[in-house]
């Protein structure tokens, strides 16, 4: 609790609780004693309080076993507070820190994986990704890292590429795949809602059909002239894609959207924005190095024997 940006809101919380605790104490100790005295046998209970004939609902002090750990619950309340943060900016008596304690678990696991990442120090990422213990190191951070996006096959969803083919919009070698690991992406597709339907529609068209030996003349050179005027700073006057930019290859039938007229029809007329977030803070350099050998491993190597270990989800 000790990010507040103003430091009245501490004060504020910590007044609260501990008013809070005070106010519950108060009224557990007001109502232990009867307030109130009825003699059950004579004729001062009120209609109100007989029910069902004969049940009958006094004002009785809480029972003494209840009130007790009521108290007690309190007490430790106090006591944890003092001890431990919880009262706006004050770290407690101890100065304990979750933060702290994750980075000290971190630590110790750093040194003891130490030696084993020492061993992959001296290889080539190619030496690294036909070995077979940092195979199964990678796929364990590759399904803590990158399978909720990517999915545990790598196979990729609507939105996610998939990474066990050769089409990457940002290139698949391996510094490319070590950057966009390391620093991330940011791909921004614009909005061209402005040139109005038809434009769209023949764009669509032009791109559906774009290596199918039935096109439509007329269309497909309005679909061409609005694709040159529109689209190929990006995608390239060939629609071949632009790995510099991250522009995809708009010829090789593999939609990242989906390769459907509707689909195609929402990324003109709406645009696209991807993002695969920057992990230089995340994964250290030892673990970056064996995770871009097995990213770059999967599209570089036996696909059904990767397919097969990563789809076990069960590392040996």
């Amino acid at each position: 609790m000790s990010d507040f940006i103003q430091s009245g809101w501490s004060v504020f919380i910590a007044a609260f609780t501990i008013i809070g605790i005070m106010v519950c104490i108060w009224l557990l100790l007001s109502q232990s004693k009867k307030s109130v005295g009825i003699d059950i046998d004579s004729n001062q209970i009120e209609n109100n309080q007989v029910w069902d004939e004969n049940l009958t609902e006094l004002n009785n002090p809480l029972p003494r076993w209840w009130m007790w750990m009521f108290l007690i619950s309190c007490l430790f309340g106090i006591g944890y507070l003092f001890l431990y943060p919880g009262l706006g900016s004050y770290p407690g008596r101890l100065n304990y820190s979750g933060q702290a304690e994750h980075q000290a678990s971190v630590d110790e696991a750093s040194v003891a994986l130490k030696p084993i990442y020492e061993r992959f120090a001296s290889m080539t990422i190619e030496q690294v990704a036909k070995d077979t213990q940092a195979k199964e190191i990678g796929q364990r951070l590759f399904l803590t890292y990158c399978a909720q996006c990517h999915g545990s096959d790598a196979g990729g969803s609507t939105g996610f590429p998939n990474l066990t083919d050769q089409d990457f919009l940002y290139g698949g070698n391996i510094q490319a795949i070590e950057t966009t690991i390391h620093k991330g992406r940011i791909a921004v597709m614009p909005s061209f809602v402005g040139i109005g339907d038809e434009k769209i529609i023949d764009l669509v068209s032009y791109l559906k059909n774009y290596s199918s030996s039935s096109r439509n003349q007329e269309q497909d050179q309005r679909g061409g002239l609005a694709f040159q005027q529109f689209c190929s700073a990006c995608h390239g006057i060939d629609a071949k894609g632009n790995q510099i930019l991250g522009a995809p290859n708009l010829t090789d039938d593999i939609w990242l959207y989906g390769g459907s007229e509707k689909s195609l029809k929402e990324s003109i007329r709406n645009g696209r924005n991807g993002m695969m977030p920057a992990h230089e803070n995340t994964i250290s350099l030892e673990k970056m190095k064996i995770l871009t050998a097995y990213v770059w491993s999967l599209s570089n190597q036996s696909k059904p024997e990767i397919l097969e270990r990563i789809q076990s989800n069960n590392p040996k």
